[in-house]
């Protein structure tokens, strides 16, 4: 282990508090962030179920579970649950005394539901000044579409995002597992630090409104390069880049031995594609020169380039194109990234031993700070720190939280 690595402090938001009523996908992946680098992110649950998500596969061996869901359990490593009925007025005290330690309270309901909860921005500044309200919600706080319902595929649509996936003669088609829902989730996480920075150097907390559909217009996710592009020049950029290919150089989606592979030609990378596929005389060939500007001749370097390829695995193909320096990637499976060696060799792929699922692999930390590195820690059961955090940080004795769970309110 490097000194670097050897000498390791803790994690690097280890301190920071963050209170979790959100559920779904969004939310819980933002907060998930917070926790896998060490906040303490105490996720605030329904006793009669917990958050939705419980009950998304997959599951181990298909069998549906609330403490096994496959999302779940991805999306909300290392948090502490806590289950709290709201629509009890002690549910609404308990809620109350957990936001006034918090740094940061995240909530996905609709809007206007937290204000009947008691814990609206003007309460949370009351209870805690320096605490940041972070409200994600599909269409944000205001506006003619603030309450309308939504999911991931709805989302993209209004986005602009949808439009512009598939074929374009034919009817869009959806990107798949919560796309969007994901990429808002970061989004928040990213920039509720602003919050943190402001609440630190004004002392007074912010409210951050998260539209869903405001993230995916504004992203590079497609949306955000095709709104420029309309307003330019009329057309969408996918429009005016339907074409892959440039010229001559291939460029785009090929087969290989196992699957595909994505060759990016260029012409500046010419020579490297004619090392690549064992044909350096063509470098200076001047016929064949005189011919890459012309996507029609493309047909002449396909003809050298499927044998090539099919007689190597997709590895094989970008190791062999990356050692000329030609942009070339092999299509992975979800298989293929499980084992993908670079993967490996950066612990990237997690082991999660967990009461309920098992041991089961997941995907890792996105981004390692070495001198302070966080930790993939296994989600909550549900409700498994409801007692813990009544009595040690509330004051509540065991007896106490006993008669809580009789009255349904934890």
């Amino acid at each position: 282990m490097a000194d670097s690595e050897s000498q390791a402090q803790g994690p690097p938001l280890e301190g920071l508090r963050i209170l979790d009523l959100t559920q779904g996908v969004a939310g819980p992946y933002a907060t998930k962030l917070y926790a896998d680098y060490g906040a303490d992110v105490i996720k605030i649950e329904r006793p009669d179920g917990g958050d939705p998500a419980r009950r998304i596969g997959p599951f181990p061996n298909d069998e549906p579970h609330p403490e096994r869901g496959g999302v779940f359990l991805h999306i909300n490593t290392g948090k502490r649950s806590v289950t709290l009925n709201l629509k009890t007025a002690s549910g609404q005290g308990i809620l109350q005394r957990l936001a006034a330690s918090a740094d940061l309270v995240f909530e996905s309901f609709r809007p206007g539901a937290l204000e009947r909860l008691g814990l609206d921005a003007e309460r949370l500044a009351a209870l805690r000044p320096q605490a940041s309200l972070i409200r994600i919600s599909n269409f944000g706080q205001y506006g003619p579409y603030r309450d309308f319902e939504a999911d991931d595929m709805l989302l993209y649509a209004t986005g602009g995002v949808l439009q512009i996936t598939g074929v374009p003669e034919r009817e869009p088609i959806k990107i798949g597992l919560y796309a969007p829902l994901f990429l808002a989730g970061a989004v928040a996480a990213a920039m509720s630090f602003g919050a943190l920075l402001a609440a630190d150097r004004d002392g007074a907390g912010q409210t951050v409104d998260v539209s869903i559909q405001d993230v995916l217009s504004a992203s590079m996710d497609r949306g955000g390069p095709n709104l420029v592009a309309w307003q330019y020049s009329g057309s969408l950029m996918h429009l005016r880049m339907r074409e892959l290919r440039r010229n001559a150089i291939p460029r785009g989606v090929y087969p290989c031995q196992d699957g595909y592979v994505f060759v990016n030609g260029a012409l500046q990378w010419f020579d490297r594609f004619c090392r690549m596929i064992g044909h350096p005389e063509l470098i200076d060939d001047e016929e064949t020169l005189a011919r890459l500007e012309h996507i029609e001749h493309g047909g002449d370097l396909d003809a050298l380039l499927y044998p090539w390829l099919l007689e190597r695995t997709k590895q094989q193909v970008m190791e062999e194109a990356q050692e000329v320096g030609l942009p070339v990637g092999a299509i992975n499976s979800m298989a293929d990234v499980f084992a993908d060696p670079h993967l490996r060799e950066r612990e990237f792929i997690t082991t999660i031993e967990h009461p309920e699922a098992g041991a089961f692999e997941f995907p890792g930390l996105p981004i390692r700070m070495h001198g302070t590195p966080g930790a993939l820690r296994r989600a909550p059961l549900l409700g498994e720190h409801t007692s813990e955090v009544l009595t040690s940080e509330l004051g509540y004795t065991p007896e106490d939280v006993v008669i809580l769970r009789q009255r349904n309110i934890v």
